[in-house]
């Protein structure tokens, strides 16, 4: 531990720290300049050492009171009431997830609603009452392990840790937390493999039990696979009837989409009343889009006998039914707006002949090489065949 005086190269500004005080005047190691000390322009700084790393605090232009604060210093790390912690980063968590949610969420995500918002109200729970610096991946750990005792799906919580990971990471971005405890937390193996969709006559069983102004959303689900949020705020300049085409502007993946739509859909569109005032389609008694339609929606499945439903699920009917009529992948990845053929291949397995009609394209050209005309041997079929072929176009490399 000690106190020293800094001082800078006039030229080019290099530091240089003066232990000693009956020196006055140095050379600069780096452009080979002098620079005269003097005790008009002292910087006085103390150095100590604390948990093995080592701290430098600019106190004064005196030196006398530089040694003072650091004897001071060497008390309160001699009985343990100095802790090296900035006051600045002396914050709860539940302040910075508020601050997170208003500067960061409500800004950049359409649903945070629905996902930043939900997620801090769990993590809250949990975390509430320490420090940011205090949150380490043991409390993480036992987070996790909490929420899985809970009986939830693995996909939930991982969305609970994603959420507490991207607070710590602003936090660090905005110099409020140095360290990000999610970091080195293993994420839980998702099952993506659920996809769930309604055959045909479940399909007339919803839409009979469909409250009136339920009804034309979930036929547009049905019929273009459109999300929850995009039919609900769908205003009456994003369709065109005369040109059969949706235009969604405002989309999930951020790419504005065209939606063909078919006459179920413009017949649905057509028979919803205008509200002299709201833009919206769907609308409340004010004229505000509708915010939430889970309630009438579940009362629906229940009076249809559908359970283990969701909303969402109607676009994974919408594409089932697509590809199970025989349209091609690429087609139904375009009318779901997905950004590649990956998402859309889940549907692949429901096609009936996806994988048959690939190998009778093979049986098709290859039918001339080995099918033998009627009364003509094998064997001289084969013969027949193998000489009429060019050695150099079928030569594998190399030999």
């Amino acid at each position: 531990m000690a106190v020293f005086n800094r001082v800078y190269c006039s030229n080019c500004k290099k530091n240089h720290n003066i232990y000693e005080d009956n020196i006055r005047e140095i050379v600069c190691n780096r452009c080979g300049g002098r620079i005269a000390i003097k005790a008009s322009e002292s910087n006085y700084f103390m150095e100590y050492y604390t948990d093995g790393k080592r701290k430098r605090e600019k106190v004064s232009s005196s030196r006398k009171l530089a040694e003072l604060a650091l004897q001071k210093r060497k008390v309160e790390i001699a009985e343990g009431r100095f802790l090296d912690i900035k006051k600045e980063i002396k914050i709860r968590f539940e302040d910075f997830a508020d601050e997170y949610l208003e500067l960061h969420s409500k800004i950049n995500n359409k649903s945070w609603k629905k996902s930043d918002a939900t997620n801090i109200k769990t993590l809250k729970k949990h975390f509430s009452g320490k420090y940011l610096f205090e949150i380490t991946s043991k409390m993480v750990e036992e987070f996790k392990s909490k929420r899985l005792a809970e009986e939830l799906a693995p996909a939930t919580v991982n969305r609970n840790l994603i959420c507490l990971k991207s607070i710590f990471n602003k936090a660090i971005l905005w110099q409020k937390a140095e360290t990000n405890p999610v970091k080195g937390v293993k994420m839980l193996k998702e099952d993506n493999k659920r996809l769930r969709y309604l055959e045909k006559e479940e399909i007339v069983k919803l839409l009979a039990n469909c409250r009136q102004h339920l009804k034309p959303i979930v036929i547009i689900a049905l019929n273009t696979g459109m999300r929850r949020g995009e039919i609900l705020n769908l205003k009456w300049r994003d369709v065109d009837i005369k040109r059969d085409v949706i235009y969604l502007l405002n989309t999930k993946n951020g790419e504005k989409r065209e939606i063909p739509i078919n006459e179920q859909v413009k017949t649905a569109l057509i028979r919803t009343r205008k509200h002299p005032e709201s833009p919206y389609i769907f609308y409340k008694k004010d004229g505000s889009p509708i915010g939430d339609i889970k309630k009438t929606f579940f009362t629906a499945l229940e009076k249809s006998g559908i359970n283990n439903f969701h909303f969402h699920d109607l676009r994974h009917t919408f594409a089932s039914h697509l590809v199970m009529s025989g349209i091609d992948l690429n087609t139904v990845r375009e009318l779901m707006g997905h950004k590649s053929l990956e998402m859309t291949l889940r549907y692949s397995h429901l096609s009936p002949n996806h994988k048959k009609r690939a190998v009778d394209v093979l049986s098709k050209k290859m039918d001339t090489i080995w099918t033998p005309q009627p009364n003509e041997p094998i064997v001289e079929k084969a013969l027949s065949v193998i000489n009429t072929l060019d050695d150099k176009s079928y030569r594998i490399p190399g030999h």
